[in-house]
């Protein structure tokens, strides 16, 4: 949903579908390697200095996570109402570090999951630290292959001409969802 979130824009009817399918496969590369990188380096850290999080910590990135959803929900609303304007962009054109700062963010509420996983059953002493930080980087690369696979089916999509036609009503949907999913996110934090 974040990803989308980041994708919709009030000009995408003026915008061609190649600029379209090249900005949103260009955020979600960003966001997913944001959200690899903390994931990956994280639990290697975490494995390697031996320490663990505690579920404060687990629970805040989960409170961050959603509230980051309501934000982007709300920005995409406004900037949908307000396309034109600068000081409503929400959503700039040029390439930014956004996607890559937000996707890091969303990776903290699974970071102590991941660390804590125990692929080697309840004796995590068996396994080396090699193991550990080899499954911690093959975790990482999936979650990297899963959103840039994504971003590829939301590149096809924001680049189809039955979207032009629905437009803003589909960025609206988008922004309500991120919205409803931040606040249920919220709920169950």
């Amino acid at each position: 949903m974040a990803i989308a979130a980041l994708s919709v824009d009030g000009g995408g009817v003026e915008r061609s579908p190649a600029e379209r399918r090249s900005k949103a496969l260009g955020i979600a590369s960003r966001f997913a390697i944001g959200h690899a990188l903390l994931l990956g380096l994280g639990a290697g850290a975490i494995v390697i200095i031996g320490w663990s999080i505690p579920p404060h910590v687990e629970r805040g990135g989960e409170m961050l996570g959603g509230g980051l959803l309501i934000a982007m929900g709300l920005l995409t609303l406004q900037h949908l109402s307000h396309p034109r304007h600068p000081a409503h962009s929400a959503h700039p054109s040029h390439p930014s570090h956004l996607p890559t700062v937000i996707g890091a963010a969303f990776a903290i509420s699974s970071l102590r999951a991941l660390a804590m996983l125990t692929p080697f059953g309840g004796n995590l002493a068996a396994a080396s630290l090699a193991q550990l930080l080899a499954l911690i980087a093959v975790f990482s690369a999936g979650i990297l292959a899963s959103m840039l696979l994504f971003g590829v089916a939301l590149a096809g999509l924001l680049s189809t001409r039955a979207l032009q036609h629905v437009g803003h009503a589909a960025g609206a949907l988008v922004g309500v969802s991120s919205i409803v999913l931040g606040v249920a996110w919220l709920a169950t934090a």
